[in-house]
């Protein structure tokens, strides 16, 4: 269960600082992001939590068009057999999968698995798509959910079914579908910094942490406010090894049969969850302007003698608003106080709150609130709108250099392991340090319960972490979710 009934009678947020994980999956519960599924492990996004994802969807989707990708739809059920094809995969999704054995009242001849990610039945249709050189590249992305069996579950974090985009490509040379790859990573990182306000760290994985049949995972990481580590999307050059497998031969230039080097790349629900953990604060959700679903509430005070006049200036302002380019709700509940709708948006995370009442009115003007807690003032009417633009902006750009601050009093540098175990096993926090890319050194971290987060591109110390072997590549080093 994601929400514990003990917590449902109870309004009161868990203390953010000392039960980061109770006031998480509370925030979620109270703002109205989720709620219980029947089905184990998973969850129902509730409308408020569906139009971030939304806005975050919008915002990619148009992105992915621009770069050279197409939208398609695959089935979401998959011959057992499709998976078997590439060793790795299979043996890496294994204890995960959902296997539907019987249909239509009879066992079926095979064995169909609920997708667990779409790169079989995908790669199956390449190979009838791909003939010659003059086909590539194929981009080619989806929108769709996934079924992964997970034991433990939190609500958008992991899941056993997830939303998710999941771009699949195909090209005639490994540079240009590692020019690919990194391209999307990129794409994910403007989208995290620039969108959801979240600082992020990208490098490579270690082999034992990419995708299962891969030849190489880019990842991009958060820092969330309790230190632990979160993967925010990956970007996968899977090279031939799936090409092979589905028999994806095609006539090169020179007339002879080749076989196209392939990628794949994806981001999840997960990101409401990131944001959620990076800039929530005690009295709930905080949301970036860019997607929030409401950038600005109206709160009307409403007194009965005034009342027709304060709602009619309420709805002009909001239709202003709007006009403006601005998603705006007006709440004009009678059945609640002005302090329980306070309460309400702050809880939900809405950037601005706009005041007016009977004594707003007389003296033509309104009270502006942010919910960072940097802004209260008086507006006359006729600079609302602007404005509100411009606040909007000013709190996009406030909250990603809040969360930069906070991720670089977060992330360390430290030599050894003796050097920052402590730490890491009390107050967590992210460990840049030296690496000799043995893994016999990588499984030291597991009685910390950390793991390696990415390989950066940099090497600043002389030796590995844990032994006097040199440093061949600089990692991050985090407990994650």
């Amino acid at each position: 269960m994601f929400f514990p009934e003990s917590l449902k009678m109870n309004n009161k947020l868990p203390d953010i600082k000392t039960d980061f994980a109770a006031w998480y999956q509370e925030v979620v519960y109270q703002a109205e992001l989720a709620d219980q599924s029947p089905v184990r492990g998973c969850m129902v996004i509730r409308p408020y939590g569906w139009e971030i994802w939304e806005n975050i969807k919008t915002v990619l989707d148009k992105r992915i068009k621009e770069t050279g990708h197409q939208n398609a739809a695959f089935p979401l059920l998959i011959p057992e057999s499709f998976l078997k094809k590439e060793a790795k995969h299979v043996e890496g999704f294994s204890p995960e999968l959902a296997v539907v054995t019987h249909a239509g009242g009879n066992k079926l001849e095979e064995p169909l698995v609920v997708r667990p990610t779409s790169e079989t039945i995908i790669h199956y249709m390449f190979a009838q798509w791909i003939r010659s050189w003059r086909d590539l590249p194929m981009k080619i992305n989806q929108w769709c959910s996934v079924v992964r069996w997970e034991m433990r579950t939190r609500p958008f974090l992991r899941t056993t079914e997830f939303f998710w985009q999941e771009g699949h490509t195909a090209h005639e040379t490994q540079e240009e579908a590692l020019e690919e790859v990194k391209m999307m990573l990129d794409e994910y990182v403007k989208l995290a910094q620039n969108y959801l306000a979240i600082p992020v760290i990208t490098g490579r994985k270690s082999e034992s942490e990419k995708f299962a049949g891969a030849d190489s995972t880019y990842t991009l990481e958060g820092i969330m406010q309790d230190g632990k580590a979160l993967q925010m999307g990956t970007s996968h050059c899977i090279s031939q090894t799936f090409a092979k497998a589905f028999n994806m031969a095609f006539q090169d230039r020179e007339g002879k049969n080749s076989y196209p080097y392939l990628t794949s790349w994806g981001i999840t629900t997960r990101l409401i969850g990131a944001t959620v953990m990076t800039h929530g604060d005690e009295k709930g959700l905080v949301l970036p302007p860019k997607i929030a679903p409401f950038q600005v509430v109206i709160i009307p005070i409403i007194l009965k003698d005034k009342k027709e006049e304060v709602l009619r200036k309420a709805q002009e302002i909001k239709e202003q608003l709007i006009k403006c380019g601005v998603r705006v709700h007006l709440d004009n509940d009678e059945h609640k106080t002005p302090g329980a709708k306070f309460y309400q948006w702050e809880l939900k995370g809405v950037p601005l709150r706009i005041e007016i009442g009977p004594r707003d009115l007389q003296n033509g003007q309104v009270t502006l609130v942010d919910r960072l807690g940097i802004l209260k003032q008086a507006l006359t009417f006729d600079s609302l709108c602007d404005t509100v633009v411009i606040s909007l902006e000013k709190l996009q750009h406030e909250m990603f250099s809040r969360a930069k601050l906070r991720l670089n009093q977060m992330l360390h540098k430290k030599a050894k392991l003796n050097d920052f175990a402590k730490e890491l096993e009390g107050n967590s926090g992210a460990y840049q340090t030296g690496w000799c890319q043995s893994s016999e050194c990588e499984a030291q971290l597991k009685q910390y319960k950390a793991t390696i987060r990415c390989l950066l591109n940099e090497k600043t110390f002389e030796e590995c972490f844990y032994c006097h072997k040199k440093n061949i590549v600089d990692i991050i080093v985090a407990k994650a979710y």
